[in-house]
């Protein structure tokens, strides 16, 4: 494992065997050893590409990202965010996880980041305002913004959460889960946003049982022992 669980709230890492670590700026405890931080950014991030998007549309992707920094060098770095709980995805094999920036503590530098929409790993496809509102619905209410991170290639994640992390595997049927308790995916995962009752029912009632998250295709779904946002 590259990163190692010191307790339910912090990670180590040997940064010169991590072949380098991006991590969310005021993530890092304290470290020993050699190791240098600088400023990084994931690409995309910057609001790029808001060009064919304009109005709240674009207002509500602009900007959903988090500040992040590299650590390179030779020494260990503790990480920990916010006293939350940590969760670390290894993928010695290689593969795909996506979440909101605000859910990631950190990851290895060679992995491959990009922002994507919500309606993209939805698979909904297409553009315009209307498919940028349906992401922002579902990121409102699963506590993530518009615009989501992707991470591929071989390395580790480690994940942030309100409580411990539940690894629940999707394939033939359906994995339906409270939108407010989602927390990212593993794999080719699709999400989709349904209302579990007729508009009459939902009169009243909170958005976290009149919605619900369906998650399918082929991987695993990560969900947080909590309905708090981060």
């Amino acid at each position: 494992m590259v990163f190692e669980k010191v307790n339910s709230k912090v990670v180590s890492v040997d940064i010169a065997r991590a072949g380098g670590v991006i991590a969310r700026k005021g993530a890092m405890l304290f470290y020993t050893g050699q190791v240098m931080f600088s400023p990084h950014m994931i690409p995309g991030a910057g609001g790029a590409g808001l060009g064919a998007m304009t109005g709240v549309a674009g207002r509500m992707m602009a900007g959903e990202h988090e500040k992040t920094m590299l650590a390179q060098g030779a020494g260990v770095v503790h990480y920990g965010f916010a006293g939350l709980a940590v969760h670390i995805v290894d993928l010695p094999q290689g593969g795909t996880v996506t979440a909101d920036a605000s859910r990631l503590l950190g990851h290895t530098a060679g992995m491959q980041a990009s922002v994507v929409t919500m309606q993209s790993q939805s698979g909904g496809g297409g553009g315009g305002l209307r498919n940028a509102l349906r992401g922002a619905a579902t990121g409102a209410l699963t506590g993530n913004g518009l615009m989501t991170t992707q991470l591929q290639g071989q390395g580790a994640v480690v994940l942030l959460a309100h409580g411990e992390v539940m690894e629940l595997r999707v394939g033939g049927e359906p994995v339906v889960v409270d939108p407010q308790a989602f927390v990212g995916t593993l794999g080719h995962v699709q999400t989709q946003l349904k209302s579990a009752l007729s508009w009459r029912d939902a009169v009243g009632r909170g958005a976290g049982e009149a919605m619900q998250l369906h998650c399918t295709g082929d991987g695993i779904v990560f969900v947080q022992a909590s309905e708090q946002k981060l």
